[in-house]
């Protein structure tokens, strides 16, 4: 369970970045509900996480998985720019990753 904790909470830290993105700077009541709901949420996944997974290993994958996610929704929602730099440091984040979940 408590990887799939973790799991919740990278996609919630997702799903409240993106609810930032979308509130313009807390003006708009829905998304920025969906904002304070997604990181409360997160947190809450995040500390359940850490009963089992040791505090680096949780945060890291944590905001790992922000990173990537955010990226990626940022580049095909958004339309925002993705250079051959920024995919080979997202790259490197996701083996990253892979390498703390593997070892």
């Amino acid at each position: 369970m408590k990887w799939i904790y973790l799991g919740l909470a990278g996609i919630l830290e997702i799903t409240w970045a993106v609810g930032m993105k979308y509130s313009e700077g807390f003006t708009v009541l829905i998304p920025s509900i969906v904002t304070i709901a997604g990181y409360l949420a997160s947190a809450v996944f995040l500390s359940l996480a850490m009963r089992g997974i040791p505090l680096g290993t949780v945060y890291a994958l944590w905001t790992g998985i922000g990173i990537i996610g955010t990226t990626l929704f940022g580049y095909f929602v958004f339309h925002e720019p993705l250079g051959a730099a920024q995919v080979i440091c997202i790259a490197m984040i996701g083996a990253g990753i892979t390498g703390l979940r593997l070892l």
